[in-house]
């Protein structure tokens, strides 16, 4: 990775006022918002989506929700692949303006597709194409959205402005996980009632939601590390995608396994929690005959715990400006080695009080990395290929590791029937976690890499020139 030179003189340093950085973490969030609002909404309906759109009795109907889930993720390398790619190619607001569109009209069209006893096999064949959808859509959104913020944020803030992406993720899914449970506490999960319609409108309210997000990007110019890239070389801002990838290579590998690893750790943690568990404390547990709780109590637990971790992001935002990123990365990976398996066994003890406890310990395996790598990842690359690579590497790690966890460990759970698996998949994310992070260069209030220093004012630029000189 190239050496960062200092600034000449306040001049040289990118000045980008308060307001406008908090409208872009704002635009950049309401996406985040979006997708995780679907995945909470998706993982506390996995039983009614299984009655509405698969024949009843379906033998092995959980593992067959939990592929339909996944697999969107099989698709969001190629959502990556276009659209990352095309972002570092004619820009960041309108990529991220088409996946806002794509990723809500796909997530509202599951709310108004017919089911199983209407049409069916149609029916989960409909619902799987859109989740494709959603799945490349999200391939260009998540990785755009820390992209957008980063080239935003003054460098001495990146931390802690870009762990707000990491909120608006745990916002997300409270929210779609809150308006399920408030359904089936009112209507009744099982009741004909939620199985005619009220298990639509969650998904039906993520059009309102995504139209927010629409206004709030649109309204924001280019980010100032891509817009000082299309004027030094008018070439480079538009380069054809051979360029791009012909620029990628000449980087070579190194950043991008890095990225790759510290990904699994993080996503791996992140999906654990989020959908592994819903079906793992209320279903599988009790498959292999270890004591279950109640779908309610489950998700009232869970967002309890996701609760605690949304005031906890930005304060590890904050710490890693302070202290570096690379501390508290090292911290959520020995975290992971050392909490995953006394979690699990809690989880198995079908006491309100162990499952709470085992749920906050995998929180906290899984909230170094939330507030970290949204500032962490993006500063693997120069801003020329930044959104592609980030884009790309991201979303094959997701899907080969991360998103497809439900999957993974119901199978591996059915082969072998051992219930720590859980525990298992775990420590080996937290092993290719420890790997990626010794191989991490330090990135806490420096550039960009291809970017001029960035400051929040005038003054801050004066003090970068001057520590620079």
């Amino acid at each position: 990775m190239a050496q960062q030179h200092g600034p000449h003189s306040a001049e040289d340093v990118t000045v980008t006022p308060p307001d406008i950085v908090r409208r872009a973490v704002a635009a950049a969030g309401i996406g985040n918002v979006t997708e995780w609002y679907d995945f909470g909404v998706y993982a506390y309906l996995e039983k009614t989506i299984q009655t509405v759109f698969l024949p009843p009795g379906t033998p092995g109907g959980p593992v067959i929700v939990a592929a339909l889930f996944a697999a969107s993720f099989l698709v969001r390398p190629f959502g990556g692949l276009f659209f990352g790619p095309l972002a570092d190619r004619i820009g960041r607001t309108k990529t991220l303006a088409t996946t806002m569109v794509l990723m809500a009209l796909a997530t509202f069209g599951i709310g108004v597709l017919p089911t199983y006893s209407a049409i069916g096999i149609g029916a989960p064949v409909l619902l799987l194409l859109c989740r494709l959808v959603q799945g490349f859509s999200t391939g260009g959104e998540y990785g755009g959205a820390m992209t957008f913020v980063a080239e935003y944020a003054p460098d001495r803030r990146r931390g802690f402005l870009c762990s707000w992406l990491e909120s608006g993720t745990l916002t997300g899914y409270v929210l779609g996980a809150g308006i399920v449970t408030i359904l089936q506490t009112t209507l009744g999960e099982s009741s004909p009632t939620m199985l005619s319609w009220g298990w639509r409108i969650p998904f039906l309210v993520a059009l309102p939601l995504g139209a927010v997000g629409l206004y709030l990007r649109y309204r924001l110019e280019e980010t100032p590390a891509f817009s000082q890239l299309t004027e030094q070389s008018g070439e480079q801002g538009q380069q054809s995608f051979t360029r791009f990838f012909r620029s990628a290579a000449r980087l070579g590998w190194r950043p991008v396994l890095v990225c790759m690893g510290l990904v699994i750790a993080f996503n791996v943690s992140s999906y654990m929690l989020t959908t592994v568990m819903p079906t793992y404390l209320t279903e599988t547990l009790g498959e292999y005959g270890a004591p279950t709780i109640s779908t309610t109590t489950s998700q009232v637990l869970q967002m309890i715990v996701l609760a605690v971790l949304l005031a906890i992001v930005p304060v590890l935002g904050r710490l890693s400006d302070r202290v570096g990123r690379r501390p508290v990365v090292i911290a959520g990976c020995v975290l992971l080695l050392v909490l995953s398996w006394p979690a699990v066994l809690l989880l198995q003890t079908g006491a309100i009080g162990g499952v709470f406890v085992g749920l906050l310990l995998l929180g906290l395996t899984l909230v170094c990395f939330e507030g970290t790598m949204p500032a962490t990842l993006p500063a693997l690359f120069p801003t020329g290929v930044r959104y592609g690579l980030l884009a790309i590497t991201f979303n094959v790690a997701v899907s080969a590791f991360g998103g497809t966890s439900s999957v993974i460990v119901q199978g591996l759970i059915s082969l072998t029937g051992w219930l720590t698996v859980p525990a298992v998949y775990l420590t080996f994310a937290g092993i290719v976690g420890a790997a990626a992070v010794w191989f991490l260069p330090e990135s806490n209030a420096r550039p960009l890499p291809g970017s001029r220093p960035a400051a929040s004012s005038q003054e801050e630029a004066r003090e970068l020139a001057e520590a620079a000189g």
